[in-house]
Parts: structure tokens; C-alpha cells; sequence
């Protein structure tokens, strides 16, 4: 992934469903070969790729789980035969078993722990970027600040020059970046950040809904969670970083796709300091009726489209939009 990559992406979720125990493919999947192809061929060349820390590693401090371990390593390698590029994203909101990061069950060296090994396991692997963590909540800026620079410490030391996604703490939300009421403002603490490599960037995300949650059916804050995205391009710009867009989505209503192309296009217009975007979600386990679904439906034997992924191959047809 150079720097002058426009990385348009997906989350191809699974690996993080389910209850730790479950069985795998009885309650968590990782994508399968038919649906890396389907992205690949509609023009996406980058996959964010959720899993559970506690799957891969059971106990703090021990050894990556073999089986686990092969799954992720095998999928990455069909994503990367396809041509696109892979972001690990353990999907965990800054948590082990339900312990946050940094308490006396979690302690912040045991997060380091494992990305050292997970590291050391893609140490050279091209095409692979490292997402420290999805969505931390509930721990200060400060604090998670703390804890990213350790994990990161830590990948540099297996001799690993990957590049890292550094998320923000409240959710990593790009509408309170520099602003709100979770305390001191990522926008200010996250600039501490640390990288022997200086090969990061940060994480974003962003939801167009009435609580930029996500969780519902509309996009009534569409306006809002473009402008805010324009705010990180110039909070980025002004303090010579980068930043990637690693979750926003739109419902299939007809009314939210001028929205999903506002926000490609903030990303893109912005090139200079976005690296790109990746779509929340595709993945063949999400339900029919799931209404940010990116997967495409079986009709009389052919794949068809959803129309979000009808608005986004619109969008991959204007190549002039991905330029800096």
C-alpha cells in the first residue's frame, strides 16, 4: 500500500459473529473464496477484515491459536490473489472477554502482547495493514492514547513496517473528532501518537443516521456526517496526517444514495491526506433484510446487486473522483 494508493474498500464481516465457543462455520465464518471474487471483480481493492482478539489468541499472553491463525492467514491469501490489499481489525472495542484495555484484567502490555505476535506472524507480508482496534469506547483519550503507542512499539519490534490504522477512542467518530463531550477531544490527545516506522494513519468512522450510530434505518444526518468528514480533511491537512475512512454506510432507500456518494466523494476530493475508504458491510452471513447489507442476493441463479453497490459502482466509473 503506497501513499499514493486510493484505496476503496469493504468489511467483509463473520469472523467477528457469534459467541467465543462457537464452532466454526456454526457461529462465525470468515469470508468465503465466492465473495473475496465478487469485490474483487466489482473494483474494490482493499478488505477490512473483522475477527475476535480472544479467537485468536484464548489467553493473554500465550501463544496465537494455531487453527485460528491458519484461518486468518489463509483468507488473507485469497484476498491478496485477488489483487486487493487486507486490514487485520480485531473487533473487540478496546476489550479482552469483556475487560476494557488498560484495567488490572487487561493490562495495556497484554495488548502489546498481541500484536507483537500477530505482527511477527505478518512481519513482511505485502499488502497488509494493521488495525489496531475497532471502536474503542469507554476509556479516555488519554488512556487509549497510552495503550495504541505500546501496541504499536510493539509491531515495530518484530521488525514489521506494515502500515497501522490508529483509531480514536469514542468510537473513533469523525463528527467528534475535535469536538465534544467524552472528554479531552481525540483531535488533541491523538496527536501524541508515536510510530519508529512513521507509517500510520488514523482511523475514522462515520455513520449518516440520526446518532451517527449506524443502527438505524436512515440517513437523516447525512449533511452532518459529510461535513464532518470535510473537518478531519482539514484537521489532517493542518496537522500533516493522514487518515482513512474505516466504516460508513448508507441504507438500500433511494433517498440515502446521493449521500453515499457525498461521502465517497469528501474521501476522494480530500486524496491528499484520505488514504480511502471501506464500505461497512459485505459478508455472506448478514441477513437478507439487514439494511446497510452490501452482499449480493441470489435472484434466478445470477448475483444481483444491492443499491448501494449499484451507487458504488457508479462511483468506481468517475476514476477522476480517486485523485490527489
Amino acid at each position: 500500500m503506497a501513499a499514493t494508493d486510493c484505496l476503496r474498500g469493504v468489511n467483509l464481516a463473520g469472523a467477528e459473529f457469534g459467541k467465543l465457543g462457537d464452532r466454526y462455520e456454526k457461529g462465525y465464518v470468515y469470508p468465503s473464496q465466492a465473495t473475496i471474487a465478487y469485490f474483487a471483480e466489482k473494483g474494490f481493492n482493499i478488505v477490512r477484515l473483522p475477527f475476535l482478539w480472544e479467537r485468536l489468541q484464548p489467553q493473554l499472553y500465550k501463544g496465537l491459536d494455531a487453527a485460528e491463525l491458519k484461518r486468518l492467514r489463509d483468507t488473507v491469501k485469497i484476498i491478496r490473489a485477488k489483487g486487493m490489499a487486507v486490514i487485520l481489525d480485531p473487533h473487540n472495542y478496546a476489550r479482552f472477554r469483556g475487560e476494557l484495555i488498560g484495567s488490572e484484567a487487561v493490562p495495556q502490555s497484554a495488548f502489546a502482547d498481541f500484536w507483537r505476535k500477530l505482527a511477527g506472524a505478518f512481519q513482511g507480508v505485502d499488502g497488509v495493514a494493521f488495525g489496531l482496534m475497532n471502536e474503542p469506547y469507554d476509556i479516555s483519550a488519554e488512556d487509549w492514547l497510552s495503550a495504541a503507542n505500546s501496541a504499536i512499539g510493539a509491531i515495530r519490534q518484530t521488525g514489521a513496517a506494515n502500515l497501522v490504522l490508529v483509531p480514536g477512542t469514542a468510537w473513533t467518530g469523525a463528527h467528534s473528532w475535535v469536538a465534544g463531550d467524552y472528554g479531552t477531544p481525540n483531535g488533541s490527545v491523538m496527536l501524541g501518537v508515536t510510530d519508529p516506522k512513521d507509517n500510520y494513519a488514523y482511523e475514522l468512522h462515520q455513520y449518516l443516521d440520526i446518532d451517527f450510530s449506524g443502527k438505524n434505518a436512515e440517513c437523516t444526518r447525512a449533511a452532518d456526517a459529510v461535513k464532518a468528514v470535510g473537518h478531519v480533511a482539514s484537521w489532517l491537512r493542518d496537522n500533516h496526517q493522514r487518515g482513512f475512512l474505516g466504516e460508513f454506510a448508507v441504507p438500500t432507500d433511494e433517498t440515502c444514495q446521493p449521500a453515499l456518494v457525498d461521502m465517497v466523494r469528501a474521501v476522494e476530493q480530500n486524496a491528499d491526506v484520505w488514504l480511502g475508504w471501506s464500505y461497512w458491510a459485505g459478508g455472506a452471513w448478514w441477513p437478507e433484510d439487514e439494511p446497510l447489507n452490501i452482499q449480493p442476493v441470489e435472484k434466478n441463479g445470477k448475483l444481483a446487486d444491492r443499491p448501494q453497490m449499484q451507487t458504488l459502482s457508479r462511483v468506481f466509473s468517475e476514476q477522476s473522483t480517486c485523485s490527489r
